[in-house]
């Protein structure tokens, strides 16, 4: 190879590069947690592990996420987050300092794209469990914690985010038996979805709440 392809190839190469540093560095986020539980104890750490996905697709690492939360009477607390053991994963732990109804926000540290949790319920230490969330509540609040906010919509979750028609989920049924196995496997069918490893319960909450009856149209008002 001669000096002038040389300094070419590499010309081509050095663009390339760029190129994919600035596809890789754009766009927007979503944060996914492995598990989003019912309630926590005050007084007790409260372990998440959670992932950032670039368009809800590609796993990113080396970012610096941050965790807040507050239950509204202007009390904040922050917690500890660090790199976790899988690519794109982190962990956080929270320290709840009194009972309440405490609503977490993570900053993925990824273009200021940030993901607000369903308000947890936190319990006082030694006060008996709470009631389980019925699998239809269960699955509200897993689709924002499974970052389905992140492309789709629902009236009941998201009600003021514009997507295409084909991702709106509102009132939508699906045979149950084929969703079940779509979520559990998402590479059954064409899409671009990242598969979640969703626990068997998961599965049953999320196709509880998108197979749930239409919502009657008194209630299709943004909030």
């Amino acid at each position: 190879m001669n000096r002038t392809r040389f300094v070419l190839s590499m010309s081509c190469l050095s663009a390339l590069l760029m190129l994919a540093g600035a596809v890789y560095a754009g766009g927007w986020a979503i944060v996914t947690l492995s598990e989003f539980p019912d309630y926590a104890v005050a007084g007790k750490p409260l372990n998440l592990t959670f992932a950032v996905r670039q368009h809800g697709v590609t796993l990113l690492s080396e970012l610096q996420p941050k965790i807040t939360a507050t239950d509204g009477t202007g009390i904040v607390i922050k917690g500890k987050v660090a790199p976790g053991v899988a690519k794109g994963e982190y962990t956080a732990a929270l320290l709840f300092p009194q009972p309440g109804d405490w609503k977490i926000t993570i900053d993925s540290g990824f273009n200021g794209n940030t993901s607000m949790l369903p308000a947890v319920k936190v319990i006082a230490a030694g006060s008996p469990t709470p009631t389980a969330f019925a699998p239809g509540t269960r699955g509200m609040r897993l689709f924002t914690a499974k970052g389905c906010v992140g492309c789709h919509r629902h009236l009941e979750v998201n009600p003021e985010r514009q997507t295409d028609a084909k991702f709106d989920l509102t009132g939508r049924r699906y045979p149950n038996d084929y969703l079940k196995k779509f979520l559990a496997d998402p590479s059954i069918k064409p899409a671009e979805m990242p598969n979640l490893k969703l626990k068997d319960d998961e599965i049953e909450a999320l196709a509880a709440f998108i197979n749930k009856a239409a919502i009657k149209q008194d209630r299709q008002v943004q909030r």
